[in-house]
C-alpha cells in the first residue's frame, strides 16, 4: 500500500527539482527523501525520477502517481482538516446571509439543525446582489443566492458555489385572466403576454427579471415593468387585484393563493438555481467544515418542504 510520506517526497521532488530542494522543502534529512522515494519504486516496479547531476525530474510513471496522488493528499489533508474541526465544533459561529423568502421558508429548520452540532448562526436578510457583495469581501461565511442558467454572478475565483434547489418558476395570473388554467405554459403562449403589466423584482438586474426580459427580445418584444417589489405577500395581492402579472419562484408559493392561478413554465431556463455560496478555505478549495455541515442542513431542510 502507498505510504502518504512516498507522494509528499515525490510531490516535493516535483515542485524543488531535486532530492536535496524536496528535504529542505520537507524539513526532513535528504537520506529520508530518498528513502520514501526508493519503497516507492519498489512497490510499483518502476523508476520514477530520472537523476542527473542538475537535479531530478520525474519519470512518466512518476507523473501518472502524482497526478493520482494530488487527490490523495487533498483528500487525506481534508479529512484530517475536517476532524480537528468537528473536535472544536462547539465553538464555531457562523455569518450567514440569505434572502428574505428563503429565510421565511428554511431558516427555523436550519438553524435547529446546526444548533444540535454545536454552530451558532448569525443571520443576515439582504437581496441577492448586497450578498454576493458581502461573500466577496469575506464579511459572510457563507450565503443563499439564486441565478438563472447562462447567468453567472459576479463572485471572486476563491468564492465556492453549490446548489442546494433548482427552484421552478411559475407564471402567476388572475383568477379569470384567459391564460390562468391549471396546467404548464410554453414560452410561445407566455410571450402573448407582451401587452400585460408586469410585476418585477425592486432590484434591477435581478436574474429572475432578466431570463423573461431575454425571452421576450428574442422574439423582438418588450415588456412593461408596471411595478417593482421583493414582497411576494405584495405581489400575488397586486396579482389577485388584477394589476399586474409576474414570475413567482415555487419556493415562494403556498398551497392557497386566493385569486390567483400559478402555471409551471414549461422550458427549463426559467428555473433559478439557488445556491450557498462561500469562501474556499485554504488550498483545498473547499469551504470550511461548518458551512458543508450548513450545507447538509439546507438540503434537509429544503426536502423536509417537499
Amino acid at each position: 500500500m502507498i505510504d502518504l510520506r512516498q507522494l509528499q517526497a515525490l510531490r516535493a521532488v516535483h515542485a524543488a527539482g531535486s532530492v536535496t530542494g524536496a528535504a529542505r522543502r520537507l524539513g526532513w534529512s535528504q537520506p529520508t527523501v530518498d528513502y520514501h522515494l526508493k519503497n516507492l519504486e519498489r512497490l510499483v516496479g518502476s523508476e520514477v525520477l530520472h537523476r542527473s547531476t542538475r537535479g531530478s525530474a520525474l519519470t512518466p510513471v512518476g507523473v501518472l502517481l502524482l497526478d493520482r496522488g494530488e487527490e490523495i493528499l487533498t483528500l487525506a489533508d481534508r479529512a484530517l482538516r475536517d476532524a480537528r474541526d468537528l473536535t472544536h465544533m462547539g465553538r464555531v459561529r457562523l455569518r450567514f446571509g440569505t434572502f428574505p423568502t428563503a429565510a421565511a421558508k428554511l431558516l427555523p429548520s436550519i438553524v435547529s439543525q446546526v444548533n444540535e452540532i454545536g454552530i451558532e448562526i448569525d443571520a443576515v436578510l439582504e437581496e441577492f446582489g448586497p450578498l454576493v457583495d458581502h461573500v466577496n469581501r469575506r464579511e459572510l461565511d457563507a450565503a443563499l443566492v439564486y441565478s438563472v442558467p447562462g447567468y453567472e454572478l459576479p463572485f471572486r475565483a476563491d468564492v465556492v458555489t453549490t446548489e442546494v434547489l433548482r427552484d421552478p418558476l411559475m407564471l402567476a395570473l388572475p383568477e379569470g385572466h384567459p391564460l390562468a388554467v391549471p396546467a404548464p405554459i410554453d414560452v410561445p403562449a407566455l410571450l402573448a403576454l407582451s401587452e400585460e403589466r408586469w410585476l418585477f423584482g425592486a432590484t434591477r438586474d435581478d436574474p429572475m427579471d432578466e431570463v423573461v426580459i431575454d425571452a421576450f427580445a428574442a422574439a423582438g418584444r418588450s415588456l412593461e415593468v408596471s411595478i417593482r417589489t421583493d414582497d411576494f405577500q405584495v405581489m400575488l395581492g397586486m396579482i389577485a387585484a388584477r394589476m399586474v402579472v409576474g414570475l413567482v419562484p415555487r419556493l415562494a408559493s403556498g398551497p392557497d393563493h386566493p385569486g390567483v392561478v400559478l402555471r409551471p413554465i414549461d422550458d427549463p431556463a426559467f428555473a433559478r438555481s439557488v445556491l450557498l455560496a462561500a469562501p474556499a478555505d485554504g488550498a483545498g478549495k473547499q469551504p470550511q467544515t461548518a458551512v458543508r455541515q450548513l450545507a447538509e442542513a439546507i438540503r434537509d431542510a429544503i426536502a423536509a418542504l417537499e
